[in-house]
């Protein structure tokens, strides 16, 4: 089966060798991570089934998240973490792009304007909510950034789940939207791009920006996806996704990846052929700033204000205790399956422990 590690493996040193110095560190090692992701560099445990004698080998995961070995454990655990944080009330994904004439300026300048992305967006959703006309207080959001298309290509965005409602300002009741809208997308559109403009300006990039960004329409989308726990749900689907699945990779056939992607307005499968150097260097593209958070809470969803969030708790009359599975419940499955035979599901016993073989880059 070909994997993106797989790809790595065989590709990454002569990769590395050609491109030498142009490569960030937080690159080198989210590189180093996935080609050595669940091998015995990372070391594990030996194992071996009480019923029928079965010796399993389980390495030890790199636990980067560019890694998308990495990733499915840490919804199932993320998601229980948001339970406490989830509302009786219909939720809405609410999307802000950088347009094209931003993309090199963002992708050169990563920490500064990926900030700047999340700070203008969540603002401006804050505001515009904020106005009689559509919620008229103050609301609760998570945001998780990606810079990804489908096809692997630079496309900055931030997505954010939005409560269907908010707080009003005197702290005495709740103020719900309709189920199917939040806000009208063209103030917040708007308003996105000038407070992206100002806060440019502060940083002193706005000069390398062409006058057709500020001649056009940002795109802002909004959608209703649900309630509560399906759209948590949802939400941790787009957080712990990767550029790539290892699903969607089809073959290596002459230095050459193909993979496919499904197009949005025909829901068919497109299937794109690259040079192997040129899929790693989209792949590569989407590694973050180390240290970089992706995901952060606004409103009377930050963690200064979970006050305000009991309060909404209390005023929608819900339980928070109401959950299907805890945090502690998630592991414990886990380990569960892990601990039991993959031939008979026999319980297995730890024979030995592997040491790493290797460290990892800084």
């Amino acid at each position: 089966m070909v994997t993106l590690a797989t790809i790595f493996q065989q590709y990454g040193p002569a990769y590395r060798a050609e491109k030498g110095e142009q490569l960030l560190p937080s690159q080198l090692r989210a590189m180093w991570c996935i080609e050595h992701c669940r091998t015995e560099a990372l070391g594990g445990h030996v194992y071996e089934c009480e019923v029928c004698g079965e010796v399993v080998y389980r390495y030890h995961s790199c636990r980067n998240r560019h890694c998308n070995q990495c990733q499915s454990d840490k919804a199932a655990v993320w998601l229980a973490q948001q339970q406490a944080l989830l509302l009786p009330v219909p939720y809405f994904l609410v999307t802000f792009t950088l347009p094209k004439e931003l993309r090199m300026l963002a992708y050169a300048n990563q920490r500064v304007v990926y900030n700047l992305l999340f700070r203008s967006a969540a603002e401006a959703l804050q505001e515009v909510a904020a106005d009689p006309r559509f919620v008229g207080g103050q609301v609760g959001a998570i945001g998780v950034l990606h810079t990804w298309k489908r096809d692997l290509g630079y496309h900055p965005h931030v997505h954010f789940l939005v409560p269907g409602g908010g707080l009003d300002f005197v702290n005495v009741r709740w103020l719900p939207t309709h189920n199917h809208f939040f806000v009208r997308v063209e103030p917040l559109s708007k308003l996105f791009r000038a407070k992206m403009r100002d806060g440019l300006k502060k940083a002193g990039l706005y000069r390398k920006i062409p006058a057709t960004a500020w001649q056009q329409e940002w795109v802002v989308h909004s959608k209703s996806v649900g309630y509560g726990e399906t759209a948590a749900a949802y939400l941790a689907d787009y957080l712990f996704r990767i550029g790539i699945s290892n699903s969607r990779i089809v073959k290596v056939e002459n230095d050459e990846v193909t993979f496919w992607y499904t197009n949005r307005q025909t829901k068919r499968r497109i299937y794109v052929t690259l040079p192997v150097f040129a899929f790693i260097d989209r792949f590569l593209q989407h590694v973050l700033p180390k240290g970089f958070v992706k995901v952060r809470y606004y409103g009377f969803l930050a963690p200064g204000n979970r006050q305000r969030l009991a309060l909404a708790r209390e005023l929608l009359a819900a339980d928070h205790r109401t959950v299907s599975q805890t945090t502690a419940e998630i592991e414990a499955d886990c380990n569960r399956q892990l601990g039991q035979c993959p031939r008979c599901g026999g319980t297995l016993y730890l024979v030995e422990q592997l040491p790493p073989r290797a460290r990892c880059p800084p």
